[in-house]
């Protein structure tokens, strides 16, 4: 999805691209930046191999590919990564789908070692995003950053993202989706991580999606959407709705849906279709 931008839109908006080859841009108080990268080369995927604990990655990592909302301020960055997203896939450590030709992908990929599938090789993740917090320490005299992670405190809410608020003629300023991994299952269904940014004149929104098919046997979907609606005042409001869904393709045939994997290429168009497992919104007041 390609978006023009106007620059009279920008600038009613009070919004500026930003420069030096970056993508993205400032607005109400927020650095937006998007960066897409090649796939990581051959001794980067060693090292990450090394840094994760594992002899198992997705066939495509974007490793140098983000997306990063910085609220200037305060400091306080929300981003999107490949490498934090499989740590916590290794953390979560499902157990491997049951597949009886999940053998036979790893036997054609590795002819002459047979390979015991022990581990998740779907990649799904729990991951809803990286967090850190940078502080300038002028104040202090020194005239540098501290980088570090940290823990918002993020609330558990009743309040809901307004779709339909985002479904308004408002002029898109900015926007932009990032693949972070993705794997074909060799061949036999789709693991796919990617985030996409939207920016208005009064909101930001994104959507952070994993989406996984493994044909003829399980989907499963874990969406994390996060929308700032932009105030007068400097102290925003984020939430963060985080929305599981997963089903077999023997329940989805059992209630008169298609079995055939064709028919369940675009997750957007079949999400209702897969029961919930776990919904709960949250909200961070940056400060």
């Amino acid at each position: 999805m390609e978006v023009e931008v106007d620059e009279k839109d920008l600038k009613a908006a009070g919004a500026e691209m930003l420069t030096d080859g970056r993508h993205g841009l400032r607005i109400h108080g927020w650095e937006i930046e998007s960066r897409k990268r090649s796939i990581l080369n051959s001794p980067n995927l060693q090292q990450w191999e090394e840094k994760l604990q594992t002899s198992h990655l997705p066939e495509m990592v974007f490793g140098e590919s983000s997306l990063v909302l910085k609220h200037v301020n305060s400091g306080i960055k929300i981003h999107f990564n490949a490498f934090d997203a499989l740590t916590g896939w290794k953390q979560e450590a499902l157990p491997p789908v049951e597949v009886p030709a999940a053998a036979k992908w790893k036997f054609r990929s590795k002819p002459f070692q047979q390979v015991i599938l022990d581990y998740d090789y779907t990649f799904t993740t729990p991951y809803c995003g990286s967090q850190t917090l940078e502080i300038e320490q002028e104040k202090h005299g020194r005239g540098e950053e501290s980088l570090g992670s940290c823990t918002l405190c993020w609330e558990e809410c009743n309040e809901k993202i307004d779709v339909a608020s985002l479904a308004s003629k408002e002029p898109i300023l900015f926007y932009d989706e990032v693949i972070l991994y993705e794997d074909e299952l060799a061949d036999n269904g789709v693991s796919l991580l990617t985030v996409k940014v939207r920016v208005m004149p009064t909101c930001w929104f994104l959507l952070l999606r994993f989406w996984l098919r493994v044909d003829g046997v399980l989907m499963r979907l874990r969406d994390t959407r996060m929308h700032c609606i932009f105030k007068d005042d400097a102290n925003p409001i984020i939430l963060r709705e985080s929305c599981w869904r997963e089903a077999t393709f023997q329940a989805l045939s059992a209630k008169g849906y298609p079995s055939d994997s064709a028919a369940y290429n675009d997750p957007s168009t079949i999400s209702q279709r897969l029961p919930i497992i776990m919904h709960k919104t949250q909200k961070l007041k940056v400060e």
